[in-house]
């Protein structure tokens, strides 16, 4: 039975959005606790009256400290390149290559020092807890996608699939060749490509190579993102024994509505959640 586009699409879910999506507290626990000790010694010079002998005194000191600088700025390089009216500096943060004096002027120019000395925060370690937050948050997208990659592993975990022994995950192209003698250059465009694949199921008859993605927003990967899955299923017909599934869903399609709908029109293995959740991976042979 032919299935119906739009009857399809009009199931896609709003989010899968689960309660640890917007923020990883536990990564960033860890983060902060990684530089706790030299946020205390630099908590020394919170209303300091005499904030640049004072940091001199810690970086002779202490010159570990001078590592969590750049996390004051919401800066995870350990690297910031900075480029005034006479010159232009790099300065590295995990070893001194300037003199104390370019550091001191660093923290005077960037404002830190003005931040520290005048008390408009109270305590570094809450302080750069609130930037670990802001800068965790740029993870969501990266997330998003572990989380369907997970949705889709319950399922396959469900239908009865062990792994590393009928399904893995993250498979090469090259590794999936080796591992069951394949030929997949035709998949490969004759070895160019290095596709990584989500997930390799094997079963009796066939290697189903699987990808999973979900939008909640639109953009005009959308439109790339259907248009390169539409040739790779063409592709893989190519191959005997090999099979390309996609597992995708989100409002974010509604945006690439027609590119998608070319691509489910040949695409016979082309999936939603809706489809998983009504047992679509049990009927795999």
């Amino acid at each position: 039975m032919k299935r119906d586009f739009n009857e399809w699409l009009s199931k896609f879910k709003t989010s899968i959005s689960d309660y640890t999506y917007y923020v990883d507290f536990e990564k960033i626990y860890k983060n902060v606790d990684k530089v706790k000790v030299e946020l205390n010694i630099l908590n020394s010079l919170i209303g300091s009256q005499n904030i640049e002998e004072e940091f001199q005194n810690i970086l002779i000191k202490y010159p570990e400290t001078l590592e969590c600088i750049p996390l004051l700025l919401a800066v995870r390089s350990r690297e910031i390149f900075i480029k005034d009216q006479m010159n232009e500096y790099l300065f590295k943060f995990d070893k001194m290559i300037y003199s104390i004096e370019d550091y001191i002027r660093f923290m005077r120019e960037s404002g830190l020092f003005d931040l520290l000395q005048n008390h408009i925060i109270n305590n570094l370690y809450d302080y750069v807890l609130g930037i670990e937050v802001g800068l965790d948050s740029n993870g969501r997208k990266n997330r998003g996608g572990h989380l369907m990659e997970n949705l889709v592993e319950e399922y396959i975990e469900k239908a009865g699939y062990k792994k590393d022994i009928s399904y893995f995950k993250e498979m090469y192209l090259s590794d999936i060749e080796k591992k069951w003698n394949l030929d997949l250059s035709a998949m490969s465009g004759n070895n160019v490509s290095t596709k990584r694949f989500d997930f390799v199921i094997k079963t009796d008859n066939q290697v189903y190579v699987i990808e999973t993605n979900f939008y909640s927003s639109g953009g005009s990967k959308l439109n790339e993102t259907a248009r390169s899955y539409k040739m790779l299923a063409e592709e893989s017909k190519k191959v005997n024994g090999v099979t390309f599934i996609w597992f995708t869903d989100g409002i974010g399609w509604l945006s690439a509505r027609k590119n998608l709908e070319e691509t489910f029109n040949e695409m016979e293995t082309i999936y939603n959640i809706v489809d998983l959740e009504n047992g679509i991976i049990n009927n795999l042979k």
